[in-house]
C-alpha cells in the first residue's frame, strides 16, 4: 500500500504544472480571463505601445496604431489605424489574442466593434501622473511580465517622488496649456499635465473643467488672463496665435513656452523627462 501511494505521488510530481488562469479587471470594470498570457497583442495608442515595450512585452506586440513611433522597433510593426478610426480587417488578419485600448482616446464605437467580433479588449485610462505606475503593473500582468511591470512601476514612482519641489511662498503662475488651435483645446483638471503644472509651481487656469482635453473659446482664455501660455512642439506657433491680444498678460510679458509633446503628452516612463523640461521652462516665470 505504501509503495502504491509513493508510486502515485511520484507520478503526480512528474506531471507538468499547469499555470493558473490569468484574470484581469480593466479600467472599464470588464473582466477578462486567459488560460495563458496573450502572445499576440495589438496596441491602439502610442503610450500603450511604449508601456508594453517598457515591461518587456515588445516581442508580443504584433500591431500598433498609426502614431506609435517609440521605441525604434515599433516602426517595423503593422499599422491598424488611428484615433479617428481603426481598420477591423487588418486587426482580424493579425489574429490578436488581446487588443489594448485607451478609454477616451480610442472611439467607443471601435472598442464596441472589436468586442462584438469576439476580440478581447483591455480598456485602460490615464488621468494622473501616478497612473503610469499603475498601467505598468497592469500591462506587465496582462502580458505575462508581472515582475518586470512591478519593477518598472517602482522605478517610475521613485523618480516621480524625486521631482517634488519644495513649497514656494510665491503664488503659482497662472498657465493656459494649449493642446491645439482648431478647435482651441486645453487640458482639464483631471489630466496628468495639470498635475505636472502644479508640481512645477504653476496653476492650470482651466483646472475646473472636466474631461481630458476640453474645447474652450478665445474669449474664455482672455477672461482667465493667464500669465503664461504653454504648448507642445507639435502645435502651431503660440506667439503668432496670440500676439494680437495685447491685453493678455502672457502677451504683455512675451511669456510663451514650448515643450516636447512626445514626452509630456504621453503617460509613459518618459513622462518624467517631460515634467522635468516643463518645470525648467516655467521656472523663470514663477518668480
Amino acid at each position: 500500500m505504501i509503495r502504491r501511494i509513493a508510486f502515485w505521488l511520484c507520478l503526480l510530481l512528474a506531471l507538468p504544472a499547469q499555470a493558473a488562469p490569468l484574470r484581469l479587471v480593466d479600467d472599464a470594470g470588464q473582466t477578462l480571463e486567459f488560460i495563458r498570457p496573450p502572445q499576440r497583442i495589438i496596441s491602439l495608442t502610442p503610450h500603450l505601445t511604449e508601456l508594453l515595450f517598457a515591461v518587456g512585452a515588445g516581442s508580443q506586440v504584433v500591431g500598433v496604431d498609426s502614431a506609435s513611433d517609440y521605441p525604434q522597433a515599433v516602426l517595423a510593426l503593422p499599422r491598424v489605424g488611428g484615433y479617428s478610426r481603426i481598420n477591423f480587417e487588418r486587426i482580424l488578419a493579425l489574429k490578436p489574442d488581446l487588443v489594448i485600448a485607451w478609454v477616451g482616446g480610442n472611439r467607443a464605437a471601435d472598442i464596441h466593434g472589436l468586442r462584438k467580433m469576439g476580440v478581447p479588449v483591455l480598456q485602460t485610462q490615464a488621468t494622473r501622473l501616478e497612473d503610469v505606475a499603475r498601467l505598468l503593473r497592469l500591462l506587465g500582468l496582462a502580458s505575462g511580465h508581472a515582475q518586470a511591470g512591478k519593477e518598472a512601476a517602482r522605478t517610475f514612482s521613485t523618480r516621480l517622488a524625486a521631482l517634488h519641489l519644495p513649497t514656494s511662498r510665491q503664488p503659482p503662475v497662472s498657465v493656459f496649456y494649449q493642446v491645439w488651435d482648431r478647435p482651441l483645446m486645453t487640458v482639464g483638471g483631471a489630466h496628468w499635465i495639470s498635475d505636472a503644472l502644479s508640481l512645477c509651481g504653476a496653476r492650470n487656469v482651466f483646472a475646473d473643467l472636466r474631461g481630458l482635453s476640453p474645447v474652450v473659446s478665445r474669449e474664455a482664455v482672455l477672461q482667465r488672463a493667464p500669465a503664461l501660455i504653454v504648448g507642445g512642439n507639435d502645435a502651431p506657433d503660440l506667439r503668432r496665435l496670440w500676439q494680437s491680444f495685447a491685453s493678455l498678460p502672457a502677451v504683455k510679458n512675451n511669456a510663451f513656452v514650448s515643450v516636447d509633446a512626445d514626452l509630456l503628452h504621453r503617460p509613459t516612463p518618459r513622462l518624467i523627462e517631460g515634467v522635468t523640461e516643463l518645470c525648467a521652462a516655467i521656472r523663470p516665470y514663477a518668480r
